[in-house]
């Protein structure tokens, strides 16, 4: 890992990256559409989803500095597909509605988010750290993309 300027503008870029994948949440927010879907029992307050993302976008950006300043290819790949995966979920799920698309690229962000995991013990343990929570959350919101798509179906 690198220091120095230079290693403090890649952490900048990386919050600059992060925040651009986060403004897709802001972009395309649950609306009407969603209030009136049918949800699990277990879904969260709306008001919970903007501090949790905050926090994770964060670690995420931490993470990304830690993956790109690292030689490690297959993690900078890795830790950019699931920036793209993450944010087209929004626009698909929020934006155009299309359920079971969202729950495609959802499923696609938590194995890609999964093997982050799994592999960034090759760079750093505290990568691991940073990532888990985010595989969790995802996780989690798995679920409820699973049971929005089942239980709207008709």
């Amino acid at each position: 890992m690198t220091s120095g300027p230079r290693s403090y503008l890649l952490l900048f870029a990386c919050l600059v990256l992060v925040a651009g994948v986060a403004a897709s949440g802001v972009l395309f927010q649950p609306g009407a559409w969603y209030a009136h879907l049918a949800k699990p029992f277990w879904t969260p307050p709306n008001w919970l989803f903007p501090p949790v993302w905050t926090v994770l976008y964060l670690m995420i950006a931490v993470a990304g500095w830690l993956i790109l300043s690292s030689d490690d290819r297959t993690l900078k790949i890795l830790w950019l597909l699931q920036l793209v995966l993450n944010g087209l979920w929004s626009w698909l799920f929020f934006g155009h509605h299309f359920t079971g698309l969202g729950l495609l690229d959802i499923l696609a962000l938590f194995a890609t988010i999964g093997t982050l995991v799994v592999l960034s013990g090759r760079v750093r343990g505290l990568l691991r750290w940073l990532m888990v929570p985010y595989l969790v959350w995802v996780g989690y919101a798995v679920t409820l993309n699973t049971a929005v798509y089942v239980l709207n179906r008709g």
